[in-house]
């Protein structure tokens, strides 16, 4: 069960001089619906409250050399779900291909991919919190990323009197204003122990070979990651404090919204209509030798970002390929929102591109606490 009752928070400070490591305290994530009450309320009281639905980034193609199965898991992790059918199947954990890592306390539907000749296998699986819905034929493994995004069926329950009005007012804003595309709580790790090591990593205080060989190349992947979407959420929070978020900015890296593809702003007058019309969004840093660099005041304001966590741009690069570095649009626009009471409790519905938070949108109907950066 989770209670919610104060403020979405993060929890990032700057790291001292003494430790050359991480210190981390709670500080607040501004919300862009801070100005409308909201809604209070209870989130997976079981799992059944909290359904998730994959959106495939493409159809299966009936042919090939791998299975592409559609599977239902309640109530497991995705590595609790990959461990179940390796086991089962008799292959290994990388064989077992999943687009997108799903919530334990959920009812999650998605694609997982397995060599085709495990049909037989699949077919006869049996578990109690697992279905194998359907398979189909694909020529390659399913892969990380492999998803156009997620279709949220929530349940909140124990709601706040008028819940149902404020649900709607804070949607409608959401669905107006868009969502700050802040990373989720989970991705920094229980008590923050993937972030701390993340940014241990990248200043030296610790190597890959301090991590257990046999969860190495899995935590080196995530905990650099941690780090990277960690300073991306302070990069957001920074500019919605500044009462910057919904202003084009020159040496903006603005992401057009149907191509995912990236250019620097520079005609004010042209290009904030669009970004009003939800054509563009401006982008904040993944920080990594790939990254295209913001100009300007934006791109001041990233570089002092660097400099307050005792970081520069180049010790990216060296872990390579885990740390390529990427543009992360600001503000995401959540899909067909709708909410209705349900008795004491509120539903909600609506899709979020792959990569977007659930939690995140949540928090903001909700004035959240309990997720942590």
């Amino acid at each position: 069960m989770m209670g919610w009752g104060g403020v979405y928070t993060v929890s990032m400070s700057v790291p001292s001089q003494e430790s050359q490591s991480v210190h981390l305290a709670d500080a607040e994530l501004p919300l862009v619906t801070s100005g409308l009450p909201g809604i209070g309320g209870v989130l997976k009281s079981e799992p059944a409250d909290f359904i998730v639905e994959e959106i495939p980034a493409y159809p299966p193609e009936e042919s090939g050399e791998f299975l592409f199965a559609w599977v239902e898991k309640t109530g497991l992790s995705a590595e609790q779900l990959t461990s179940h059918l390796a086991r089962h199947l008799g292959i290994a954990h990388q064989d077992v291909g999943q687009a997108g890592m799903k919530d334990r306390q959920a009812v999650t539907r998605q694609l997982i991919s397995v060599p085709a000749r495990c049909a037989g296998a699949l077919a006869a699986f049996e578990h109690d919190q697992i279905r194998v819905l359907e398979t189909h034929r694909h020529r390659h493994k399913l892969r990380t990323g492999h998803l156009k995004g997620n279709r949220f069926i929530i349940l909140v329950r124990d709601v706040t009197p008028h819940a149902a009005e404020r649900g709607q007012a804070i949607g409608d804003e959401l669905t107006r204003r868009g969502v700050p595309n802040y990373f989720g709580e989970q991705r920094f790790g229980r008590d923050n122990e993937t972030l701390q090591l993340g940014f241990d990593l990248l200043r030296g205080v610790k190597q890959p070979g301090d991590i257990p060989r046999a969860r190495r190349k899995f935590l080196l992947r995530l905990a650099l990651s941690a780090a990277q979407s960690a300073l991306f959420n302070q990069a957001l929070a920074d500019r919605i404090r500044a009462g910057a978020l919904l202003t084009v900015q020159v040496g903006d890296v603005m992401q057009v919204v149907a191509s995912h593809g990236l250019f620097v702003a520079e005609d004010l007058a042209c290009e904030q209509p669009r970004f009003d019309a939800h054509e563009i969004v401006p982008t904040g840093p993944i920080f990594g030798p790939k990254m295209v660099a913001a100009r300007s005041e934006p791109g001041a304001r990233e570089a002092r970002l660097l400099d307050e966590f005792q970081l520069t741009a180049d010790v990216f690069a060296q872990y390579g390929k885990l740390t390529l570095g990427t543009r992360r649009a600001y503000v995401t626009y959540p899909g067909d929102l709708q909410v209705a009471a349900e008795g004491h409790d509120l539903r909600l519905q609506f899709t979020l591109p792959a990569g977007c938070y659930a939690t995140v949108l949540l928090a903001e109907f909700m004035k959240a606490g309990g997720a942590k950066a």
